[in-house]
């Protein structure tokens, strides 16, 4: 059964192509933006799914068994309007991109990775990649807006191809609104995928002055630095994280850019807040590798402060192995074998990026209630907001 809606201020008309071929309009006067119709799937059909074989691909580094939705690989556009997604373009027709311009879908994140056309089809191997930045051109003279990403790989989309990327996107600014550059991730499970290279310390640094250099020349043209690197290249580096000024509000903070400056800015504000009294707590709190140094770093300054007891455990990814070491992919597994013999105090804190949706389950299907019970202790999911970090930790809310 198709449905098409046709509505105006104060009345809603359907027309319902049923199985047998018939039609049927209804007309609903409704003075609410809810007209009552709800479909079984937000998309009402199936979400596209990626036609590319990417070299950085995470996906196809996956380990066997895990459920079966964890490896469906989509690149539809709708959900990038919908849900923030980064979409390649490549499955896109010349009629679905005039259509998407008319109906004004916008902003779209794209999932650019260099502008050169010959470059973007080895990486994504598609021979039809080389149009993202005719397409990109095009959304732009139609005044729709994008989000972009880069996943960097080393000798591969870096060093003069990542000038030239950067360079002719910033050309469609204001409609590139925003380039994240995010390192390529790699786990232990690269049987017969491209031989990519991991990002090292001096890489992650050369990176960043590159970046740094364009950021004061975009600033200094366009007004905006426009071009932000994910926080890995500085934790790879052993460099300090940039202010949060230097993020310009944060435009790309669901994709892991600014998360630590945007936490350390909303703790630095949360923390003189905290009233001078007895809490009487004793708190454990996990974290990936890459993070751990400065959650240690927090908890310090808040035990200055209290008297709450606060315990930082880094877990090591041995789930994913490779150089995988942030806290969005630890999984409850490596939770429970790394602490089973550890001391946990009275509550047990975890960034709320490990879980995949709202029931509570990790990426290795275990759920939060699995290593609750597996350490005997309760655990609690915490966003990344340095005023829930704290309320969290301290057991109350703080007052303004």
């Amino acid at each position: 059964m198709n449905i098409v809606i046709l509505q105006t201020e104060y009345e809603v008309t359907l027309e319902i192509l049923k199985k047998d071929g018939t039609t049927e309009v209804i007309t609903v006067e409704n003075d609410y933006d809810d007209i009552g119709i709800e479909f079984e799937e937000g998309l009402i059909d199936e979400a596209q799914s990626c036609r590319n074989k990417c070299i950085f691909c995470f996906i196809d580094q996956l380990p066997k068994g895990m459920r079966e939705t964890v490896y469906f690989k989509d690149d539809d556009t709708r959900l990038s309007f919908l849900q923030g997604n980064y979409v390649t373009l490549t499955n896109m027709s010349d009629k679905e991109i005039d259509r998407l311009i008319k109906m004004r879908v916008s902003p779209i994140n794209v999932s650019v990775q260099a502008t050169n056309p010959e470059l973007r089809c080895k990486m994504l191997n598609n021979r039809f990649a080389g149009k993202c930045y005719d397409i990109m051109k095009k959304f732009a003279d139609n005044n729709i807006y994008m989000n972009c990403q880069i996943v960097l790989c080393p000798e591969i989309n870096d060093g003069k191809e990542l000038d030239r990327s950067i360079s002719e996107l910033a050309a469609l600014f204001p409609n590139v609104n925003s380039v994240s550059i995010v390192p390529v991730g790699l786990t232990r499970y690269r049987d017969g995928l491209y031989p990519l290279k991991p990002f090292t310390k001096e890489t992650s640094a050369q990176t960043i002055k590159q970046v740094e250099t364009w950021q004061k020349k975009l600033y200094d043209k366009l007004g905006t630095r426009l071009i932000y690197l994910s926080d890995e290249f500085y934790l790879n580096a052993e460099l300090p994280i940039p202010d949060a000024e230097v993020y310009e509000g944060f435009p790309q903070l669901e994709n892991g850019v600014g998360l630590i400056a945007s936490m350390a800015e909303e703790f630095d504000s949360a923390i003189k807040l905290v009233k001078n009294k007895k809490y009487d707590r004793n708190v454990t709190l996990v974290t990936g590798e890459a993070a751990a140094s400065f959650i240690t770093g927090l908890s310090e300054r808040l035990m200055e402060k209290t008297d709450v007891k606060i315990t930082v455990y880094a877990i090591k990814n041995n789930f994913f192995g490779g150089g995988v070491n942030v806290s969005g992919l630890v999984t409850g597994g490596d939770i429970i074998d790394q602490l089973k013999d550890k001391p946990i105090g009275d509550i047990m804190l975890i960034p709320h990026s490990m879980l995949r949706d709202e029931d509570g389950i990790f990426l290795d299907d275990l759920t939060v209630s699995d290593v609750e019970k597996a350490l005997n202790v309760k655990i609690e999911p915490v966003i990344n907001d340095g005023y829930e970090f704290i309320e969290k930790i301290l057991g109350e809310e703080l007052e303004f």
